[in-house]
């Protein structure tokens, strides 16, 4: 390895990586790889699985649905309290999931401001199903979405949007056909990333759809389980759901980072 670095910066750099492996490798090493297989094919994987896939593909389509024309909103238009709306949206991001899932709670429980009145008027009660698994997992992933394409908005070459609108074209039609396919790397890097995130969900969860096998347990909240029951199936959960993240982020590193 060849660097401009001082040799005392490369030094650090490395015990710094080693602070990201040295966990891997003991997550590696204490993965009981003969039962590894069995493990995987349980009811208690194989339900999480399942409600993982449906929940973050769910989340993914509700972010990209609200977080687009969120985004183009961020990064185009000028209004009062703009700085505001967009530290709200990017809230999630910094707060502790347990928090944004205990203010779903009060908000959209059976007795919260919006929940109370909705359970009033069609008996719809969110919290502890599958939609409380949805809601939670969007809060929490969707800001991803947002950040990312926000970004790619703001630093496309606008000349072609102008030419697009010059021929004629409307502002709908110009996002669709010109800005969309402009921004498509850094679009598919955040629906990624929203997925990824969507997956690895827990605190809000936990907090807003609570833990039941089958109905809200997704992968991590089974890792939490297993960790109390079953530690060698915890050890094989998490290492897949390590492994998939970690294919994730350097599959989309020159997508994202650089951009």
């Amino acid at each position: 390895m060849r660097s401009s670095l001082p040799r005392w910066a490369v030094a650090i750099a490395i015990v710094a990586v080693a602070l990201f492996v040295i966990p891997l490798v003991g997550l590696i090493a204490t993965t009981p790889w003969a039962e590894f297989g069995s493990m995987l094919a349980s009811d208690l994987v194989l339900d999480a699985l399942a409600l993982s896939a449906v929940a973050s593909v769910s989340a993914v389509l509700i972010s990209a649905v609200l977080g687009i024309p969120l985004a183009w909103l961020l990064a185009r238009a000028e209004f009062r309290g703009k700085a505001l709306v967009r530290g709200l949206v990017l809230l999630p991001l910094v707060v502790p999931p347990i928090v944004g899932g205990a203010a779903l709670l009060f908000a959209l429980g059976r007795a919260g401001i919006i929940g109370g009145p909705l359970y009033e008027a069609t008996g719809i009660v969110l919290p502890f199903s599958i939609w409380g698994v949805i809601i939670a997992a969007t809060f929490v992933s969707m800001p991803f979405l947002v950040i990312t394409v926000e970004a790619a908005l703001r630093n496309i070459d606008r000349r072609y949007e102008g030419a697009a609108a010059s021929l004629g074209a409307t502002k709908s039609e110009v996002f669709r056909r010109v800005t969309l396919p402009m921004i498509r790397p850094s679009l598919v890097a955040g629906l990624v990333l929203t997925w990824a995130r969507a997956v690895g969900e827990f605190g809000a969860t936990i907090a807003f759809a609570g833990n039941l096998q089958g109905e809200t347990q997704t992968l991590p909240l089974a890792v939490f389980v297993a960790l109390e029951t079953d530690r060698d199936a915890a050890v094989a959960i998490s290492l897949v759901m390590v492994g998939l993240a970690l294919a994730v982020l350097v599959g989309l590193r020159d997508r994202w980072l650089a951009r």
